[in-house]
């Protein structure tokens, strides 16, 4: 660590002693903002189907409470700070596109019970992974940022504002000043009034068909607000389905179909829903086609990275992270082994070993394209290797929820180390372009990495239980649904019926679009029937669009599909005002105000809506324990 003084000379501040870098002030504060940022992220990912990149939002809040608060002014120590919040943020990508796929699939009454998994396994396990991801990735980055110079293009905008501290600190106001409107906008219209929706179809007297109604949620339009014109993909899906299909078919489709296409919640489950998960299935092939151009670039970065100079005091010691990947395997060989009942010690070893090699190539791969292309493949990559393992484990006789959770254990773990990889290299670019000592950006990274799992597999139960009734408020999944099925053999009512579920991941408030896509292949291939009739057109318009060469289409349009429309028009709205932005007032205007009030509306929105979550769950538990 390095210490400062700093003293007020005629209204200046002027620092004596080292500059600051990798101070505890920096990863303190990196790990409370990171926090922030994940519970953010990783509600807003439940909600729309994907990530957003949180280091712009961590350098912004970072000038806000290091130099606005604190009185701090060194752009390294921001810089730490960044690298910190940015890799506890990692695990929002890394954990919400994958270990939701088992609440998803714990609404079938024979897979109850893949949702009671051992928890601190599946914690030590993440970790894990992210520990191997960063240990292989780390040394090469002096191939790829210094020699080949991949230009990072979100390392790019993150040195700008680091750069930029006074800015820095007026983005932050702004930022601050979205997430209160957002939240106090949530507060009064979503709890006190209870309005989720506006019906303007109906208003303008529309047919239900075209299903024009808005959801209430600014945080929705921040998050259209940042993608801008990209975004647009997005909302096409929607738009697609609901006013060029469904017309279509309520003018030339059977009798059904016509009386099905006037209830559009009817639609999008039996017909739009499973469109958009073979699409997302076979976007996520075509993104690792795409790759294969870059993994020829890759391999060849690891070659070079290896005859280099790996002693150098920039980096951490290659001996330091080659013992973090050995020890990182063998921790995955034991939660392997202990993740399921009848896990043989070999198969344990197999998926661990398969899991460790995958990290590797994937890793490498995604941070290649990441730096060359600011997209990343994550939901391919962990798709193939969830499906090698399931392959692996039923072929070792293990059951079927056997199978799931020890393969999502092992998958979890690939996922997140992916995840990190990227953001590790992400950050390493910014760190370049301000002067950081790169060897203190990586133990900030680790140092993070950490605490992104706790985080965001806390919030996922805690959205996940928030709607349960209180009379199955601490029960396992796999209780209720024995003590469903007995009440009902002996003619009682019974209360409570999992697979209607109108609350937590998977339902209609919390969709999980890609994690759904993974729980439809996954219970596809331990079933041995993986619905070709319903995935196999789908995923070929997602193939083609994958592979259009407009990096990210075929997910975006196929999210379009899956998710309700109320929400695919809402996010349009910000789409659309960043458009008008840079057109009106100039893209300056829109980065300066714009994307910071944006983030704001989604920081507000999504803690409000926790903080309202946890006294919900804590009066359900208190209730139980009462009877």
């Amino acid at each position: 660590m390095s210490g400062d003084s700093v003293e007020m000379r005629q209204g200046e501040l002027i620092r004596r002693g080292a500059y600051p870098e990798m101070t505890w002030q920096a990863i303190i504060v990196g790990w409370i903002l990171g926090a922030l940022i994940a519970v953010s992220i990783s509600y807003a990912a439940l909600k729309l189907g994907f990530s957003i990149e949180g280091s712009e939002l961590a350098a912004i809040l970072g000038w806000g409470v290091l130099r606005g608060v604190m009185r701090r002014t060194s752009i390294l120590e921001n810089n730490i700070n960044q690298t910190v919040a940015s890799a506890v943020n990692g695990a929002s990508s890394g954990i919400m596109f994958s270990v939701p796929a088992l609440f998803i699939l714990s609404k079938k009454p024979e897979l109850s019970g893949v949702a009671d998994f051992n928890v601190p396994l599946m914690l030590f396990a993440c970790i894990a992974g992210a520990f191997i991801g960063l240990a292989f990735v780390i040394p090469l980055r002096k191939q790829m940022i210094d020699f080949q110079r991949l230009p990072y293009p979100g390392g790019i905008a993150v040195a700008t504002i680091l750069k930029s501290p006074g800015a820095g600190i007026t983005k932050a106001m702004y930022l601050f000043g979205g997430a209160i409107v957002s939240g106090l906008f949530f507060f009064i219209v979503k709890k006190n009034y209870g309005l989720e929706d506006i019906g303007v179809g109906e208003m303008l007297g529309l047919p239900p068909r075209y299903s024009l109604v808005f959801y209430c949620s600014l945080m929705t339009i921040g998050v259209g607000f940042l993608s801008g014109k990209g975004g647009f993909w997005f909302g096409a899906g929607g738009f697609i389905c609901y006013w060029l299909l469904s017309p279509i078919i309520s003018t030339f489709g059977s009798p059904d179909m016509q009386g099905m296409v006037e209830m559009p919640g009817i639609m999008r489950k039996f017909v739009y829903k499973p469109t958009g998960i073979g699409m997302l299935i076979g976007a996520a092939m075509g993104g690792i086609i795409m790759a294969f151009p870059l993994i020829r670039s890759a391999i060849s970065s690891m070659n070079r990275a290896s005859k280099g100079d790996s002693a150098s005091q920039d980096e951490m010691p290659i001996k330091l992270l080659a013992t973090a990947v050995v020890l990182g395997a063998a921790c995955l060989v034991f939660l392997a082994y202990k993740s399921a009942p009848g896990m043989s010690l070999s198969t344990a070893l197999l998926m661990a070993i398969l899991g460790t090699v995958w990290i590797w190539i994937a890793g490498v791969i995604v941070a290649e394209c990441v730096g060359r292309t600011n997209w990343s493949p994550l939901s391919g990559m962990t798709l193939i290797a969830v499906t090698i393992l399931i392959v692996i484990a039923v072929n070792m006789g293990l059951g079927k929820t056997e199978t799931i959770v020890s393969c999502m254990v092992v998958g979890a773990a690939i996922c997140l180390a992916i995840s990190q990889a990227s953001d590790m290299m992400l950050d390493l670019k910014s760190g370049y372009l301000v002067g950081a000592v790169p060897r203190r950006q990586q133990m900030a990274q680790f140092i993070g990495a950490w605490l992104g799992p706790c985080i965001v597999i806390g919030l996922m139960f805690l959205l996940e239980n928030a709607g349960r009734p209180p009379e199955v408020a601490d029960q396992p999944v796999a209780a209720v649904i024995a003590n469903g099925e007995a009440n009902e053999a002996a003619g009682e009512v019974q209360k409570f019926d999992i697979e209607k579920k109108e609350y937590g991941i998977g339902s209609d408030a919390l969709p999980a679009a890609q994690a759904s896509a993974l729980a439809s292949v996954i219970e596809g291939l331990v079933d041995g029937n993986v619905p070709s009739y319903r995935y196999t057109a789908a995923g070929g318009l997602g193939f083609l669009l994958a592979i259009s060469g407009l990096g990210g289409i075929g997910v975006m349009v196929a999210l379009g599909f899956y998710m309700p429309f109320n929400i695919v028009l809402t996010y349009t709205i910000g789409c659309v005002l960043r458009v008008v932005c840079n057109k009106t007032a100039g893209n300056r205007w829109a980065e300066e105000f714009g994307i910071p009030i944006a983030a704001g509306l989604i920081i507000g929105e999504a803690l409000v809506d926790v903080g309202f979550t946890l006294p919900k769950v804590f009066e359900g538990l208190f209730q139980t324990m009462m009877m």
